[in-house]
């Protein structure tokens, strides 16, 4: 099965009996976190890359909304990143990600909501055009890092959210912390860099997540996502960057 994205007028790469597949997007961080679950699971699974842009009518048959990443095994689709995380968790229960104390879990849907705010504020920095604005979105972007600094140093159990190992949330955070370092090479910005004086607890977050292997196995470089950003901030994005086949 090729890597290469799915197109408008394709043809349906036919299913197969039992086999769990993630319809994907390379580039895509909701597509990452669901690849990340299944990797730390350790879970099979085939990949098909849908064209964002020209996406093909079969995929909006099987997810209407036509967003990535969607789940399917036999006669189950579940779609939405966190809806396909949590999935994957309750029935693969080999490495358990969610907390099993009800107040734990609570908390950390408070984190995961927070997220919006974060990359939010880094895709109206990426976008900026003017300085002011620019700085601006950085600034912003900086104190939503705080809040995660200030969350993770409170909990004081380890490098991860979720103490000595990483939870559900550690996962599904990284995607869009992984991306954060293009804002200081695209737009030239030192001040778009994360201070490790400043950031210390969430600096050491940084470093034991990228030791973990379901990352090694996901993911990209920091020149790989920007030569992506690039094209996408063109509306022109590339979604088979780098590949051959």
């Amino acid at each position: 099965m090729t890597q290469k994205a799915y197109t408008q007028g394709s043809t349906f790469p036919p299913t197969k009996p039992d086999v769990l597949r993630i319809y994907s997007m390379r580039f895509c961080p909701y597509s990452h976190r669901a690849r990340l679950v299944l990797n730390h699971k350790k879970i099979p699974f085939e990949v098909v890359n849908i064209n964002l842009k020209s996406k093909p009518d079969w995929y909006l048959a099987i997810n209407p909304l036509g967003t990535v990443p969607a789940l399917q095994i036999d006669d189950k689709v579940i779609t939405d990143s966190v809806a396909a995380a949590e999935w994957l968790d309750d029935v693969y229960t080999e490495s358990r990600l969610q907390p099993s104390d009800p107040y734990r879990r609570a908390l950390d849907r408070v984190l995961l909501e927070y997220i919006s705010k974060f990359y939010g504020s880094f895709r109206d920095a990426l976008k900026s055009t003017d300085p002011t604005t620019l700085q601006t979105n950085i600034e912003e972007t900086k104190k939503h890092l705080q809040f995660y600094e200030e969350k993770l140093k409170a909990r004081g159990e380890g490098p991860f959210f979720g103490g000595s190992k990483p939870c559900m949330f550690d996962l599904l955070f990284w995607p869009m912390v992984e991306r954060f370092p293009v804002l200081a090479v695209m737009k030239e910005s030192p001040t778009a860099n994360i201070d490790a004086d400043k950031f210390p607890t969430f600096t050491a977050w940084v470093q034991a997540m990228k030791e973990l292997p379901e990352l090694k196995a996901t993911g990209f470089d920091t020149d790989s996502y920007v030569a992506f950003f690039r094209g996408y901030l063109k509306e022109t994005p590339d979604y088979n960057l780098f590949l051959k086949e």
